[in-house]
């Protein structure tokens, strides 16, 4: 299928604190989808640009894909790289998705979303928001569970909670640049390093936390995880350890739950990969989503 066959759309919309979200749709432009979409992206990245392939992935495959950039996200207003509160990202999503689930055309479909990174805690948040509402969610590498030698003391977590009372915005928190760790193809490299909607700088104090804490809140809530599942996580992850997917397998009391690990393939597994390792994942990810709309 060409391009020719996708519909493109973008807009914005108002959140309840009054600050103008960016919202994109990929769907097939000659017939009805075979179910809806949506996007959750990871930190400091975007929906239009970095999970382009994505979303015209599943277009091809005759899905109606939405997305949305979260506040201080990508083309959306709010102070770069900052999330005041996480779960203000679940409640804006929750009410996007929400909306577009019941337009008229829509209304009879069947809902899935799709979580990379620490996308893949909102999801989790929004499933546990509305246990029943999502027809199943694609979580790839999520964030859902901080590895035990990598935890903090107790002590600096309650200096870090109010720190980030203080100075919730400074850009304190020493980090690494991961884009080399986490994207393995030179080509997609570049293209995010020259992204300027995608934050590059340190994390700031409050985010810090804020991601901190949601980790812990989600790892401490793995066995309320219901909901149909597919986890597709490389086996050489190095910004999620592949540990923290199996632990959610493992845990979640889904009936409906895939794991699919892909030895030596990084953290971008759906982007940052060479085209022959992400038409694997993909194929994957197609598959699992036909079975379950097949059966609606």
């Amino acid at each position: 299928m060409a391009d020719v066959d996708i519909k493109y759309e973008e807009d914005y919309v108002l959140n309840a604190r009054g600050m103008t979200l960016f919202t994109c749709q990929w769907r097939p432009s000659n017939y009805e989808p075979k179910a809806l979409i949506f996007l959750c992206h990871g930190y400091a990245m975007e929906c239009s640009i970095s999970m382009r392939g994505t979303g015209t992935r599943l277009a091809h495959a005759g899905f109606a894909v939405h997305g949305m950039d979260y506040e201080g996200h990508g083309k959306s207003s709010g102070l770069q790289g900052y999330i005041a509160s996480f779960n203000d990202i679940v409640v804006d999503c929750s009410e996007y998705f929400a909306s577009v689930c019941e337009k008229v055309e829509y209304k009879k479909q069947r809902r899935f979303l799709l979580g990379e990174s620490m996308g893949g805690a909102v999801v989790l948040m929004l499933h546990r928001k509305e246990p029943t509402y999502w027809d199943g969610a694609i979580l790839v590498a999520p964030m859902c569970k901080i590895v035990e030698d990598m935890k903090p003391h107790p002590i600096v977590i309650s200096i870090l909670s109010k720190l980030s009372n203080v100075i919730p915005t400074w850009r304190i928190i020493p980090n690494e640049d991961i884009i080399d760790r986490a994207i393995k193809s030179k080509e997609w490299r570049e293209e995010v390093r020259n992204n300027h909607y995608c934050y590059k700088g340190k994390p700031r104090l409050k985010t810090g936390y804020e991601l901190f804490m949601a980790s812990l809140d989600i790892e401490n809530n793995l066995d309320k995880v219901t909901l149909p599942f597919i986890i597709v996580h490389g086996g050489g992850d190095a910004v999620t350890d592949p540990s923290v997917s199996e632990a959610l397998y493992t845990l979640a009391e889904s009936k409906d739950k895939t794991l699919k690990l892909y030895p030596g393939m990084c953290h971008a597994l759906t982007s940052g990969e060479p085209k022959e390792n992400i038409d694997i994942v993909f194929s994957d990810i197609i598959r699992w989503l036909n079975e379950r709309v097949s059966t609606s």
